[in-house]
């Protein structure tokens, strides 16, 4: 492939990143047990929406920015840390799993926002930015004047792999929901500890580093 090397290498170690568990594994799980496949799914989406904007800032050299900045690292990652944890306390204080009625409470679930988290959580996750920026060149070939599209194609490629294996993650997490949301006092249970732990997931990043 035109300016890139080793790519099945790539693919595999790419594999292997993606099925290693990290938050967005958390976020996803946490969503599909709380509140259902779509949401899983949506979340799914909002994340890979989320590392193809990573891929296209890494490939124009602009996540370089915030390699170099303390400032703009620190800035983006509290940002990040702090809507984490809004959306934890949001699941904490959520009614709707109260409601006797199950499936009226998935109908009532806003689909385009769980999308909008997926994505901003995904974005201003800047240790995101520092592996694409770091991981990727290493399979871009040094001869090649232009990286701007082996950038895309190495970007849209992981993208892809960690989309599939996110997908399996959320169906199964939402199966086991499936199995559990018709006890209302579990299924309210199982949405205050998912509300919980991403607002640990939130103190996790915020206390977090560059390494």
């Amino acid at each position: 492939m035109t300016g890139i090397i080793h790519y099945e290498t790539f693919i595999l170690t790419g594999i292997l990143l993606n099925i290693t568990p990290g938050n967005d594994t958390i976020f996803i799980i946490s969503r599909s047990m709380a509140q259902g496949k779509k949401a899983g799914f949506m979340s799914v989406l909002g994340i890979a929406t989320g590392s193809l904007i990573h891929t296209t800032l890494a490939a124009f050299g602009l996540s370089m920015i915030i390699a170099k900045s303390i400032l703009v690292f620190s800035i983006i990652k509290y940002a990040g840390a702090a809507y984490l944890l809004y959306i934890g306390y949001q699941m904490l204080t959520d009614k709707t799993s109260l409601n006797t009625d199950v499936s009226f409470a998935e109908k009532t679930i806003n689909l385009k926002k769980i999308y909008r988290d997926g994505v901003i959580t995904n974005v201003l996750n800047p240790k995101v930015a520092l592996f694409f920026i770091s991981f990727l060149p290493q399979f871009i070939d040094s001869s090649v004047s232009n990286t701007v599209l082996p950038f895309l194609k190495l970007g849209i490629t992981f993208t892809i792999t960690g989309t599939i294996w996110c997908l399996i993650l959320a169906n199964f997490a939402s199966f086991l929901f499936s199995k559990l949301k018709h006890n209302k006092t579990l299924s309210n249970y199982i949405n205050k500890t998912c509300g919980a732990v991403l607002i640990a997931l939130g103190i996790k990043v915020a206390l977090s580093g560059k390494n």
